[in-house]
């Protein structure tokens, strides 16, 4: 349950990040959408 609940905040965190990126088209919400993703992945494995 409580790992859904994380999954989720990263996904929206995922989400608002991509907003970011299209609206700003900077690298730092770039580098840190990348971070986020790969901290997603690890915690799928």
């Amino acid at each position: 349950m409580e790992e859904e609940k994380m999954n989720l905040r990263l996904d929206m965190d995922v989400q608002k990040l991509e907003i970011e990126k299209l609206r700003k088209g900077k690298n730092k919400a770039e580098k840190d959408l990348d971070s986020l993703k790969t901290n997603y992945k690890k915690l799928r494995l």
